[in-house]
């Protein structure tokens, strides 16, 4: 959509403008809608309204305009800010959809966020394009991770390909940069984790904890660096935020992490805008004939130069930027 416009009547009088660009034949979604207005592209009555007039009531007879391709407005790329219409996917057919999520994204709203927006959002209005019905999450990744993310385009195959979730049978490596020189080189992490639905981060917990899921990742280093190491992270779990939390209590921080850290006790910061975690790699069986299906997503542009530009330093003798266990309060 270039450029429409609508004349407000009916259900859409006394409406916040921001609300009337969301719904589904107009913009799809809030978060649509707020970037719309932050970036000028929303005109009212024939004047440029701002992201500070989102909540103004729309009346009778109004004329409610949006420029999408007005010059100048375009927005500017960066590993928070996904460029709406611009997902990459990597397959598609009648059942599935499969996005390599750019980092700062989310996978799906979230009610907190309801105004950022999501690569749900973004299907939306990719499917209703080619008249499919909506996308269904079949699982998710966190907003500043990059990589594959599956959806089901059928209830049917969302439940199918559920099931399989459910009984840990997909492959899904990914790529995390960490602190230190993990020793040994490869091996297996496994926790029993609890979620703080009031800290809103996962936790190590006893095994005996009526709340505990067991966590379980094999690791191994791909390359060593002098303060940090490229790790290939498989899961055998899927639980929210394991590897971030897995790696954090062995003493390897995954670079640019900013909720599982040691604070002061960290390294020498390694500059990164986000935590150093890619979903590298997915398989599954497809949930119409059961036939193997495999993608890989390469790193992204801000995780290869990290990885460049950490290749420059030379390797230290012994192992002087390993962290001791430790549990998270």
């Amino acid at each position: 959509m270039a450029d429409d416009q609508w004349t407000v009547d009916g259900a859409g009088i006394g409406l916040r403008l921001d609300k009337f660009l969301a719904d589904p034949a107009r913009l799809g979604s809030r978060g649509r809608a707020g970037t719309a207005l932050e970036r000028g592209k929303v005109f009212l009555n024939g004047s440029e309204v701002s992201l500070q007039q989102a909540a103004h009531r729309l009346a009778s007879g109004d004329l409610v305009r949006v420029w999408m391709d007005r010059p100048g407005s375009a927005r500017k790329t960066t590993h928070r800010a996904a460029r709406a219409g611009e997902l990459s996917i990597v397959y598609e057919d009648q059942s599935i959809v499969v996005v390599n999520k750019p980092a700062g994204l989310l996978a799906v709203p979230l009610p907190r966020q309801e105004d950022a927006p999501s690569v749900q959002d973004e299907l939306v209005l990719h499917l209703r394009s080619k008249g499919k019905r909506k996308p269904f999450v079949v699982h998710r990744i966190d907003r500043d991770t990059s990589g594959l993310v599956l959806f089901a385009v059928k209830s049917e195959a969302q439940a199918r390909l559920k099931d399989q979730f459910r009984r840990r049978e997909p492959e899904r490596v990914y790529l995390a940069v960490v602190y230190g020189q993990p020793d040994p080189p490869a091996g297996t992490w496994r926790d029993h984790l609890a979620w703080d639905d009031k800290a809103l981060i996962q936790k190590e917990t006893d095994r005996r904890d009526p709340r505990a899921q067991e966590a379980i990742s094999r690791y191994r280093v791909l390359e060593q660096f002098a303060e940090a190491a490229l790790l290939e992270v498989r899961l055998e779990s899927g639980r929210r935020n394991q590897i971030r939390l897995q790696a954090r209590l062995r003493g390897h921080t995954l670079v640019g992490e900013q909720r599982y850290t040691y604070g002061s006790d960290d390294l020498r910061p390694i500059p990164f805008g986000r935590q150093a975690l890619h979903a590298h790699r997915l398989g599954f069986r497809h949930p119409d004939d059961d036939r193997e299906l495999a993608f890989e997503a390469p790193l992204p542009a801000d995780m290869a130069g990290l990885v460049e530009a950490l290749r420059k330093e030379r390797i230290p003798a012994g192992n002087p930027f390993h962290r001791p266990r430790r549990p998270i309060k």
